[in-house]
């Protein structure tokens, strides 16, 4: 089943929606957390602290939109009120260790340096995936009407994947060759998230 068919599906049903919303506001604020632990002890950039504050908005941003579903459901981030918690809570744990595996391997990398390579890298590719999945998740709610929003989470995605393309450019000028070995390792762990999902649904 595609991400369009996963969204329409669970669109269409609040509990799910609301399970789904929950989802993605335990990974926003997963990221946010990955990032602060990217952190310098001093040598930390404004941008830097620019994502790690928005990916925590996000999360709250998400956690909110559960309310127009008219359900009270999803109060913490349990197992049970998320939809494939297993494979949710790996996705950026497992992204996180590979892509430093890669990354240490690749520019022969560790401590400060390491984590500064991989927030670059990781951030990309997640930021290449949310541009991809929430204008889908936007278009699906407007065609069903649904009262819940991610426009303006949107627009703040968009504008991090530019800066990320700046930061990676001052990385290294091959640094797109690299960031599609990266995200082959991130489509790979996404379409098992998809399946783990899907497979949930009625």
């Amino acid at each position: 089943m595609d991400i369009q068919n996963v969204l329409r599906c669970i669109v269409q049903q609040d509990e799910l929606h609301a399970r789904w919303l929950n989802t993605l506001s335990f990974m926003e604020n997963a990221g946010a957390r990955k990032i602060s632990q990217c952190e310098h002890p001093t040598e930390v950039s404004i941008i830097q602290l620019k994502h790690a504050a928005e990916e925590h908005r996000h999360a709250y941003y998400l956690k909110k939109q559960i309310g127009k579903l008219g359900t009270a459901i999803c109060s913490t981030y349990e197992d049970k009120y998320l939809i494939a918690p297993v494979y949710t809570k790996q996705y950026l744990h497992q992204l996180d260790i590979k892509s430093c595996r890669y990354l240490k391997e690749t520019f022969n990398l560790s401590g400060a340096a390491l984590k500064h390579a991989a927030y670059l890298f990781v951030t990309y590719a997640i930021e290449v995936r949310a541009d991809e999945l929430y204008p889908i998740y936007q278009h699906t709610l407007d065609t069903m009407k649904s009262k819940v929003m991610v426009k303006s989470i949107i627009l703040e995605e968009e504008g991090h994947l530019e800066e990320m393309i700046d930061q990676l450019a001052q990385f290294s000028p091959q640094w797109e060759q690299y960031a599609n070995n990266v995200q082959d390792i991130e489509r790979a762990l996404h379409t098992e998230w998809i399946s783990a999902i899907a497979s949930q649904l009625n």
